[in-house]
């Protein structure tokens, strides 16, 4: 009994330090580097951008303008896949007469280096220096949006901003409080919220945030939990709104598609000043 008793300590402890040390596996899931499709499959124009970050990273990145826009979008995407996996989302931000630059983080995509917590921090700031200074837009006619983990990188990039500029509207899709307490509760057996070296702090962001924010959650997210974006939205100062759709973590945003496009719609026009769609 001993023996067998020691050996299944070893097991978990072998389990724990491989949970630690393989953790940036577990958060970034780039999975390919190709891109399985363009915005032209869909129809849509569009026109693929480099942006430089300040520690010399080279990033990919689509800049995919509406026709005569009543704003812009700066998305960034979840914790798996690349640009290209995002199609649906750009159709859906283009019928709300959006431009969209959508970019892949370090790592991700055509993009070099690694992923990192800084990294996206500094990905973050390249796509808003690029709408800022190459398309010289103004702060009050971007939106930036975030989708899982996007949402933190987003909240983030929102929290900088309020030193220097205020975009139009917050939108985060899907959020997490925080890595740790998201990694506890995924991985109730273990330590997780002492092991890992991720913060993504989001509850921690928006607190600090100086503009409207929209937070989206689907009541049957079977990841993020909703119970996690109703903190969120908790946290967030006035003025805030929180929209409920259905459907799972990956495509509650297609499940839910009049829901979700009518509440970001209202949103837009509403609270965040954008024009009406025409």
């Amino acid at each position: 009994m001993l023996r067998v008793l020691l050996w299944l300590l070893l097991g978990y402890a072998m389990l724990v330090v491989a949970a630690c040390a393989f953790q940036d596996r577990l958060l970034y899931l780039p999975q390919t580097r190709e891109h399985v499709a363009t915005p032209a499959d869909i129809g849509l124009t569009w026109e693929s951008v480099k942006l430089r970050t300040d520690n010399e990273v080279t990033l990919d990145a689509w800049w995919v303008p509406a026709e005569a826009p009543r704003g812009n979008l700066l998305f960034f995407h979840g914790n798996a896949g690349n640009i290209s996996h995002r199609l649906a989302s750009i159709e859906h931000f283009h019928r709300l007469g959006l431009s969209v630059l959508i970019v892949d983080y370090r790592g991700y995509g055509k993009s070099e280096g690694r992923p990192s917590e800084s990294g996206t921090a500094l990905d973050a700031r390249a796509a808003w220096r690029w709408l800022r200074e190459t398309r010289g837009i103004e702060p009050g006619k971007i939106v930036i949006f975030g989708r899982s983990l996007g949402a933190a990188v987003a909240a983030e990039l929102a929290r900088e901003l309020k030193r220097e500029a205020r975009p139009a509207a917050l939108i985060l899709e899907s959020p997490f409080t925080s890595v740790p307490g998201l990694a506890q509760r995924l991985y109730p057996f273990l330590p997780a919220r002492w092991l890992t070296c991720f913060e993504y702090d989001v509850i921690a962001y928006v607190k600090e945030i100086e503009t409207q924010v929209l937070v989206i959650h689907s009541r049957d997210d079977d990841i993020i939990s909703f119970a996690e974006g109703e903190a969120v939205h908790a946290a967030a100062p006035e003025p805030k709104r929180i929209l409920v759709i259905g459907g799972s973590h990956n495509t509650g945003f297609l499940e839910s598609e009049s829901i979700y496009l009518e509440g970001i719609d209202a949103f837009l026009s509403e609270w965040a000043g954008l024009p009406r769609l025409r």
